[in-house]
């Protein structure tokens, strides 16, 4: 299984027991793991893992909800690839700052609604790549710190929380207090695309997910998300998406 996971402020799990291992990666926000009473503080870039046995107690901060993803794995060769990897049950790593995974973890979700035959097999090679990437991170060599990293992380926190209302590569600078050029030099650095490119395909997932998950008509998601013209809407999703809105409704109509 897979999933995101934009956690309310007053989010708490605990579980004593879970039918699966269980990996899981922070991109904002605050919380605290507390894994067989170990705590393990969590910010954005950290990655963590649990398996069956593990007791665990999840925790969002108040004042900056976590955002993350998760994966729950099953079988007899699980817990040994997590630790070949680097991650070991009941501990959590950091991502160096030129790490990051999320649109591996996107690109499972969105193949994961798929209904075609090779859509497991696709899924399965995404999981063996995020793990090859975790591996790679945990290996090299460590990194002076980059004041910038931080400042970089809260630009992008700033699009995911505010990605219905802004529009612009003018708005996000003046949303962190810096100029353009800023912005842009550290999206090329940190995500390998531009600011504007990052925002609309965070507006194309939280198109897709009103379409999968609410029933909404393919303009009025359009308009939900910034768009008044539906056909360049379209566009959009399919470039994202490799499919045009309309095919997203059919699947969660199971066409």
């Amino acid at each position: 299984m897979a999933g995101f996971e934009k956690c309310e402020p007053d989010y708490w799990i605990e579980r004593r027991r879970f039918p699966f291992y269980a990996i899981e990666y922070v991109i904002g926000g605050r919380g605290l793991a507390i894994l067989d009473g170990v705590r393990l503080p969590l910010k954005s870039g950290v990655l963590f893992a649990y398996g069956p046995e593990t007791h665990c107690v999840l925790r969002s901060s108040i004042e900056a909800p976590l955002s993350k993803y998760y994966l729950s794995l099953t079988g007899n060769s699980v817990d040994r690839r997590m630790r070949r990897c680097g991650l070991n049950i009941g501990r959590s790593i950091l991502l160096n700052s030129e790490m990051d995974l999320r649109y591996l973890f996107e690109d499972i979700l969105a193949e994961g609604r798929r209904t075609g035959h090779l859509a497991r097999t696709v899924c399965l090679a995404l999981l063996d790549v995020i793990l090859l990437k975790i591996e790679a991170s945990h290996r090299s060599s460590p990194i002076e710190p980059d004041p910038s990293f931080e400042s970089f992380q809260r630009c992008k926190e700033l699009i995911d929380r505010e990605a219905l209302s802004l529009s612009s590569l003018s708005e996000i600078a003046d949303g962190v207090g810096v100029d353009r050029s800023t912005v842009c030099r550290w999206f090329r650095r940190y995500e390998g695309l531009g600011p504007y490119q990052y925002l609309l395909h965070r507006k194309m997932h939280l198109a897709a997910e009103y379409l999968l998950h609410e029933g909404v008509r393919v303009r009025e998601v359009g308009y939900r998300v910034g768009f008044e013209d539906p056909y360049h809407f379209s566009r959009c999703f399919k470039a994202v998406h490799g499919i045009p809105p309309i095919e997203m409704q059919k699947i969660r109509r199971g066409h």
